[in-house]
């Protein structure tokens, strides 16, 4: 009889109580962040700033490659090798891709955060140099200046995490958010 009293208490504690207060605190001092860090535009949710979305318009900044293909519940890697069949054929098809959209492209200066994902597959993030690296393309397509989309990397620039981890990024819905802006 003492185990079921005390399977019960810990059902109660660590399965309704305890979910129950960290949610509370949570949406108290973290409301934006416990939501999802969502963003809206006129009222409507467009996406999160913690999940990448797949931007194919050639008047759009591209994110990372997608092994989730859109589907934040299907979230992780296949986690290939470099040698493995499946990775090197989709990289192939990545840089193809990469190629039709920027002529007279030099391989070796493709960011490489532009052909490979991810662990997650979620990644909203792209490094500096890959958004710099498509601003010929995107002041092509729009007829807004380089110097402008250049303007616009720099501001929307996200620094390293705790100013000492990782590398200094860009999310790409935000960035893309700032471009229509722009256009319009």
């Amino acid at each position: 009889m003492k185990i079921i009293r005390l399977c019960i208490v810990f059902i109660l504690v660590c399965g309704i109580i305890y979910p129950l207060v960290t949610t509370g605190i949570s949406q108290l001092i973290f409301p934006k962040q416990a939501d999802g860090s969502l963003i809206y535009k006129n009222h409507k949710v467009i996406g999160s700033e913690l999940i990448g979305q797949t931007f194919t318009s050639p008047k759009y900044f591209h994110g990372r490659v997608s092994s989730i293909n859109n589907d934040a519940s299907a979230s992780g890697s296949n986690n290939y090798g470099p040698s493995n069949k499946e990775m090197l054929e989709r990289v192939e098809k990545s840089i193809n891709t990469l190629k039709k959209e920027n002529p007279g492209l030099d391989v070796n200066d493709i960011p490489l955060d532009l052909i490979t994902n991810s662990g997650s597959g979620l990644d909203p993030n792209i490094s500096i140099k890959a958004a710099e690296f498509q601003i010929p393309r995107i002041a092509k397509a729009t007829g807004i200046s380089k110097a402008k989309l250049k303007q616009l990397i720099t501001d929307y620039k996200e620094g390293r995490s705790l100013g000492i981890f990782g590398e200094p990024r860009i999310n790409v819905l935000k960035l893309n958010l700032a471009l229509t802006k722009l256009e319009n």
